[in-house]
């Protein structure tokens, strides 16, 4: 079986260039406390919640998240 390692690591580069906090992805409504929570932990996140920062961001889904296949 192939372990899968999700990395946002792009998204917050976005966030950081477009100069968008993650208080104000919380404000505006893009996402939540608990959503926001699983980003930071690399947890995963619904293709939904992708869209819409793809949307609020204007970026494509490898400006938001990169997988890695994790060393055997």
């Amino acid at each position: 079986m192939i372990t899968i390692i999700i990395d946002y690591g792009p998204l917050w580069a976005t966030m950081e260039e477009k100069g968008i906090s993650q208080y104000r992805l919380l404000k505006d409504g893009i996402i939540d406390n608990k959503t926001l929570d699983s980003l930071k932990k690399g947890k995963n996140v619904t293709a939904l919640t992708l869209g819409r920062l793809c949307l609020y961001l204007e970026c494509t889904a490898d400006q938001i998240v990169q997988f890695r296949q994790a060393n055997p």
